[in-house]
């Protein structure tokens, strides 16, 4: 009987039911528990970083450590975690990141807050452009960022994706490197940035590529609050070089009250619910990677520890 350490305790009433059901229909004689007299008996461990758990060396026998979150930079530079990590990447979180970022984009390509917000009651019967006309950078192409990507696609926003290394997507055009960060940057109406948080991409965008971007532009967060300085990005609104923010993520969550963010009138603070875990989704991925370390079959979305995603 495998043995599975549930180890965010706070979560668990949402899989309480839904996990072992899933374990038996996949024919895994499993224990599912929340607290452990032994660490060095369990097979598996289903964690969030925000979990209390924080010493991984006790469970010597630990085949992977299978994270709710699809961010593992909380975890992945833990000295104590030698075994195999995975992220989570599941339907549900992909679908609602899509819908996020099309919605916002979708918001800014339209123009909808001229007319939502229009206490003066001006008719200003202006016309956007058609989609086709809006270029959109989409900054990191993982499974979140192509999905995001195909579907503004297929509303026929023009499409250019960077990443850090170089990388072939059908349909899709996508650069790399400091200098097709910079063409990315300069060509685009919107930019959406979906990049892990890792020493690479912290404070991509500052000062000097805030400065690359069109004056109008506008940009979504919904990747790691530190992937953009906030010093610098406040400067640039605050300089009119910047069109709009529109920020799900931050380095403090929640965003502090008298943040400058939460006032500022070309700043849009959602409280980071781009994206979120769902348990139905979560627990057949989880499910999937148990039954594959059992049939020693690799795992999914297993985290490369080089990269640190």
């Amino acid at each position: 009987m495998l043995l599975i350490y549930f180890a965010s305790p706070a979560l668990w009433p949402e899989y309480r039911d839904l996990l072992p059901a899933l374990l038996a229909e996949s024919g895994l004689t499993a224990k599912v528990v929340t607290e452990v007299a032994d660490p060095a008996a369990v097979d598996y461990i289903i964690y969030a970083p925000s979990a209390p758990l924080q010493d991984f060396t006790p469970f010597t026998r630990c085949k992977a450590v299978l994270s709710l979150w699809a961010g593992v930079e909380r975890i992945v530079g833990n000295p104590t975690l030698t075994q195999p990590l995975c992220r989570m990447v599941e339907d549900g979180l992909a679908e609602g990141m899509v819908e996020w970022v099309v919605g916002h984009t979708l918001r800014h390509h339209l123009g909808m807050d001229r007319h939502i917000l229009n206490p003066d009651h001006i008719w200003d019967p202006t016309c956007p452009p058609l989609a086709r006309e809006r270029p959109v950078a989409m900054l990191g192409m993982g499974a979140l960022g192509l999905a995001c990507a195909r579907a503004l696609q297929a509303l026929n926003f023009p499409v250019t994706g960077w990443s850090r290394g170089a990388k072939q997507i059908a349909g899709i055009p996508v650069l790399h490197g400091d200098s097709g960060l910079q063409a990315a940057l300069r060509g685009a109406d919107i930019v959406v940035t979906l990049l892990p948080k890792t020493p690479e991409t912290e404070n991509l965008l500052d000062a000097r590529r805030l400065a690359m971007m069109k004056p109008s532009v506008c940009i979504l967060n919904p990747g790691r609050g530190a992937l953009i300085d906030d010093a610098a990005l406040l400067a640039a609104l605050g300089a009119g070089h910047i069109g709009h923010a529109t920020l799900d993520v931050f380095r403090t969550e929640p965003l502090p009250p008298d943040h400058p963010y939460w006032s500022h009138p070309r700043v849009t603070v959602t409280p980071h619910i781009a994206a979120d875990t769902r348990p139905s989704g979560a627990a057949r991925v989880l499910v999937e990677n148990i039954r594959r370390g059992a049939a020693g079959e690799p795992f999914l979305h297993l985290v490369d520890r080089t990269h640190g995603y």
